[in-house]
């Protein structure tokens, strides 16, 4: 299976994010193929990626500015890119995705709705959606 597949099935799996066609309609072979695997720590954080990138309406704001979820997803795997020393979904979360480098100023998302949340409270919270097993209901933010 490829990897753009392994995620999408990982993230309608965990419910992180849209579900896309193509991996709703993947053949059986290819959704048995990732039972019973855990997902790698890089799969974590594309899923987590994707997962901000695939907010409807949500504005990730940076520094003061806001910029769009696909705007959002690229600048993370940007400076995801450029921080070597991650090595794990959580590293990802603590040094790549909730704070300005620069600034020390917290990243956010904000909702639609106009509620606001800390990014890497956010993202800490699909990364124990999709780390639990199933059945376990995961703590609301």
């Amino acid at each position: 299976m490829s990897r753009h597949a392994t995620l999408l099935v990982l993230l309608s799996a965990c419910g992180c994010g849209p579900v896309d066609q193509r991996a709703a309609t993947a053949p059986e072979s290819s959704q048995t193929a990732t039972e019973g695997k855990r997902p790698t720590e890089q799969e974590k954080i594309e899923a987590l990626i994707k997962t901000v990138e695939g907010l409807p309406d949500a504005v990730f704001v940076r520094n003061g500015s806001d910029y769009d979820a696909k705007t959002a997803g690229k600048f993370l795997r940007g400076k995801w890119d450029k921080t070597p020393d991650v090595k794990t979904a959580t590293d990802f979360i603590d040094k790549v995705a909730s704070v300005s480098s620069t600034t020390g100023k917290p990243y956010t998302i904000r909702f639609k709705d106009g509620k606001e949340v800390k990014s890497g409270e956010y993202l800490r919270a699909q990364l124990e959606k999709m780390e639990k097993p199933e059945g376990v209901t995961a703590r609301p933010l």
